[in-house]
């Protein structure tokens, strides 16, 4: 997902490779400002405020938005006895944050033990997501973790006949699927409902939260559990697949002109980082 999580380039888990005569680290951070106005909302008020805000992508983590000092309300930040250490990034002090007669334990923190070619890091505070009520760029809400400007989907239309079948039997055929490319996972074909059989689909308790598309829906089929799943409400920015179905390759077969689809490694989606997880939640609540 994006620059540091999933497949993406500086994931342990990556999908490509750099081409490099020597071996490259096997730990690559990377941070760059945001470029948009970002705020924060803690027990009903703003406690951060930024035009300046800086994105650290580390391997294996979600992007994660580091604001000035000079931005952060002076009265919401109270030290606490907890230190650790960041493998890369030296001593890391933390905070409670209160507002409001609201206190929050361990839910900010800083490096405070910088080696030099980090700097730009120096003095500047990051929020932990769970912690607080929401994330803002300018008066949009942005849900599940920072905004990852090397995320990108792009959706085309395609006339390739896909077919889905289990047991033997047709589940799905169509001549107008969709197909979803999304950086650091296969692509993922989505089927009009009218071009499948929806007495086969079951609906699966549960539902699932991506930042970028919104909350997803699953199916049963024949037993096999989760095999599909729908974004009945996308976000608009992925408007094209909205109640469409797409389909799991290794708990149904699914064949794109006749040719029948594998799973590729590393293809599920890890819904929780560090400090945060995408929970279903977050979204209805939104």
């Amino acid at each position: 997902m994006g620059l540091s999580w999933q497949q993406g380039p500086l994931s342990p888990t990556a999908s490509g490779r750099f081409l490099t005569p020597e071996p490259m680290p096997e730990r690559l951070l990377f941070a760059e400002r945001l470029r948009r106005r970002m705020r924060v909302r803690f027990n009903g008020e703003w406690i951060a405020d930024s035009e300046d805000v800086l994105v650290l992508h580390e391997p294996a983590r979600y992007p994660v938005a580091y604001f000035p000092r000079a931005d952060v309300r002076a009265d919401v930040l109270v030290p606490s006895d907890r230190t650790t250490r960041h493998q890369d990034l030296g001593d890391t002090t933390w905070y409670s944050v209160q507002a409001h007669g609201h206190t929050a334990e361990r839910a900010a923190w800083e490096f405070v033990g910088l080696p030099q070619h980090a700097n730009e890091l120096k003095g500047r505070i990051a929020f932990a997501w769970r912690a607080m009520d929401a994330f803002y760029e300018e008066d949009e809400r942005i849900l599940g973790h920072a905004a990852d400007a090397y995320h990108r989907i792009d959706i085309r239309r395609t006339v390739r006949t896909l077919e889905v079948l289990s047991d033997g039997t047709t589940v799905a055929r169509t001549e107008n699927p969709v197909v979803l490319y999304e950086s650091g996972f296969a692509p993922r074909w989505y089927v009009p409902r009218a071009d499948i059989d929806q007495s086969r689909l079951v609906s699966a308790e549960g539902q699932t939260f991506c930042p970028y598309k919104g909350l997803a829906d699953y199916y049963d089929i024949d037993g096999a559990k989760r095999a599909a799943w729908t974004y009945r409400r996308a976000y608009p920015e992925v408007g094209h697949i909205e109640d469409m179905v797409s389909f799991e390759a290794d708990k149904v077969e699914v064949r794109i002109d006749g040719r029948r689809l594998e799973v590729e490694p590393g293809q599920q989606v890890v819904p929780h980082g560090i400090d945060r997880g995408l929970e279903a939640a977050e979204a209805r609540g939104h």
